[in-house]
């Protein structure tokens, strides 16, 4: 078939979508002695230098007939399946064929909460007590006992939602600091897991809304190698694999020195791949030496005890581990992304 004749063919089909029903337009172009399928198989009777035009119309007429044949398979199973109103009661004793269909469909664990549930087991097997954190806070524990006083430029690191009576909204887990170094006695070993706020625009990186996972060590004689060995034997345990670290220097008030956590890329052994930029590395934490500040605020003699304490996204790591392209996916409420997760 040349050009003009497949031009033919695209107006009868544009014809056909309008007139047929899917059977026969399934069986007219597409099945095994379909007009379209015969149009494929001559695709090496088509000069050189028009295989790829001709190519591209055919490919096209054929998605313009699968497009008809899924709207029309989408409609039909709305047309079947009865509207429910999810909030109306209905008896409990009624038989389970007339029982509302929604009741039959099975839920599942979000992936978020499936990576915080396996990063508490990682963390229990390790010695640590897991406490959650709160949803709405103070200006203390969010600022104040973390070594942010009233008017410290670093605040605006933290740029969150405020109540109009004073709360606000964690912008991070730390706010569960102070009150676990008062209530405990070190040893301490607690991780603080939780929804934080923050806000800013969102896009393919950020969100306002976001978990984090925070740690705390506090006991005697604590030092940055101990804070490097913890951190990584969570790591490799999660990753499941070895790992190369390493730390540079970054700026958190309530810590000092204070590091970013960077880890060698476990997907592409330092090679370079879309995951870590090409870089071979990963920037995956903030981490850091209790600052003693931070310490004195919770009664604890910086003299005698020190300790460490880091910080993650829970969304960036479950982005990362699952190869999930943009952080939107995980709050957008699709069920095609739930049910793949």
């Amino acid at each position: 078939m040349n050009m003009p004749s497949l031009s033919k063919l695209e107006s009868k089909i544009l014809k056909d979508l309008k007139s047929l029903d899917t059977t026969k337009l399934k069986k007219k172009y597409l099945s095994k002695e379909g007009l379209l399928t015969k149009e494929f198989a001559n695709i090496k009777n088509v000069p050189n230098d028009q295989k790829s035009e001709f190519g591209k119309r055919i490919n096209k007429l054929k998605a313009l007939i699968n497009k008809e044949l899924d709207n029309s398979k989408t409609k039909a199973k709305i047309k079947r399946s009865p509207r429910i109103d999810p909030t109306a009661p209905f008896d409990c004793n009624t038989h389970n064929d007339k029982k509302p269909h929604i009741l039959d469909l099975e839920g599942s664990s979000h992936i978020l909460m499936q990576e915080v549930n396996r990063f508490n087991e990682i963390f229990t097997s390790m010695g640590f007590d897991i406490v959650e954190c709160r949803q709405v806070d103070d200006d203390y524990h969010m600022f104040e006992s973390l070594n942010f006083p009233k008017g410290h430029p670093a605040r605006d690191m933290y740029d969150t939602f405020w109540t109009e009576d004073g709360f606000v909204l964690p912008a991070h887990t730390s706010t569960m600091q102070n009150r676990i170094l008062r209530n405990k006695k070190p040893p301490i070993r607690t991780v603080i897991p939780g929804r934080v706020y923050r806000n800013e625009a969102t896009d393919a990186g950020h969100e306002h809304t976001l978990y984090q996972c925070e740690g705390i060590y506090v006991d005697k004689d604590i030092s940055v190698a101990n804070m490097i060995a913890t951190i990584t034997e969570f790591l490799e345990t999660y990753l499941e694999s070895k790992l190369e670290v390493k730390i540079q220097p970054a700026y958190f008030p309530f810590t000092e020195p204070d590091c970013e956590f960077t880890i060698s890329c476990p997907f592409c052994s330092k090679k370079g791949c879309s995951t870590c930029g090409y870089s071979g590395w990963i920037e995956l934490m903030g981490c850091g030496i209790i600052h003693p500040n931070v310490l004195k605020s919770a009664n604890l003699d910086s003299n005698e005890y020190s300790g460490f304490a880091w910080g993650f996204g829970v969304d960036r790591l479950t982005m990362i581990k699952n190869n999930i392209p943009e952080i939107r996916h995980l709050r957008a409420g699709s069920l095609k992304f739930l049910r793949e997760y």
